[in-house]
């Protein structure tokens, strides 16, 4: 590698979408930096977008699970009587505003951070990269049906995962290195016939689906097989979810060859 780098930045990380097994990206983010490894640029997706907001602002991994520790779903979010969603997440919005501290925009960030959100209204992927970032966040975890559509300049929102689940693409010609890490496997065969189970599984089928060709974008792709059997809205198994991830993490740099390469001598948080 020269000393000039041919793109804009040197390493990009991408985080895909998963819910509550999304907390495997912040495992994943450990072990990368316990072998000397930080991103330039971080992109992510739903949950992902989550970490990556937290992380480009600075956030301790370490505070990250604990921000989160004890929490429960309806902490976040409340059945609502209008259209469009059976919860609002005005409750959300409110905690990554706090969490964020000082950081309102995406510009005024010190990583460069893309979010990916699915533009209902064009049927279309979007990325944002600069703006409120609660407001694109929350776009980019809004699922269909299930929360209620994040409006921004006129233009309705949902989870960026249903076009376009890992934001690979969004950073492939933008870094020399770019790593994936992928928290969205096929759930257990064993799937209830309730309603919600079902939806859920057909939810997690069709993101699947669009992560397979975005994952070969990646020079190290992550994959976490061991979480599938994790709940997506189940926040008390946060901790068991970031073990996975970091374990996965592990597993992948012992043989990547290029992991020596992209080493760098900041102090890990």
């Amino acid at each position: 590698m020269t000393l000039t780098s041919p793109k804009p930045y040197r390493i990009g990380i991408a985080l895909s979408g998963g819910g509550a097994r999304g907390f495997a990206h912040v495992g994943a983010l450990k072990a990368l930096e316990e072998n000397g490894i930080r991103p330039d640029i971080i992109a992510g997706v739903s949950a992902g977008a989550i970490v990556a907001a937290l992380y480009a602002a600075g956030v301790p991994l370490s505070k990250m699970i604990k921000l989160f520790t004890d929490a429960k779903f309806r902490d976040f979010c409340e059945l609502t009587v209008k259209g469009g969603g059976f919860f609002k997440i005005d409750k959300f919005k409110g905690f990554l505003r706090h969490a964020l501290g000082d950081y309102s925009d995406i510009g005024e960030l010190p990583i460069p951070l893309y979010i990916g959100a699915t533009d209902l209204d064009h049927g279309t992927a979007t990325i944002f990269d600069k703006g409120d970032i609660v407001e694109a966040v929350a776009a980019s975890c809004s699922i269909p049906i299930l929360f209620r559509p994040v409006e921004i300049g006129g233009v309705r929102y949902v989870d960026g995962g249903v076009l376009r689940n890992m934001p690979s693409w969004m950073l492939r010609d933008k870094c020399d290195c770019l790593i994936g890490v992928n928290c969205s496997p096929l759930p257990d065969r064993n799937t209830r016939n309730s309603v919600m189970d079902i939806a859920l599984r057909t939810y997690h089928l069709m993101l699947r689906a669009n992560v397979k060709d975005d994952m070969k974008l990646c020079d190290l792709a992550v994959e976490t097989p061991e979480i599938a059997s994790y709940k997506v809205f189940n926040l008390k198994e946060i901790q068991q979810v970031y073990i996975r991830g970091y374990a996965a993490a592990k597993s992948a740099l012992k043989s990547w060859p290029l992991s020596d390469q992209y080493k760098t001598n900041q102090i890990i948080k």
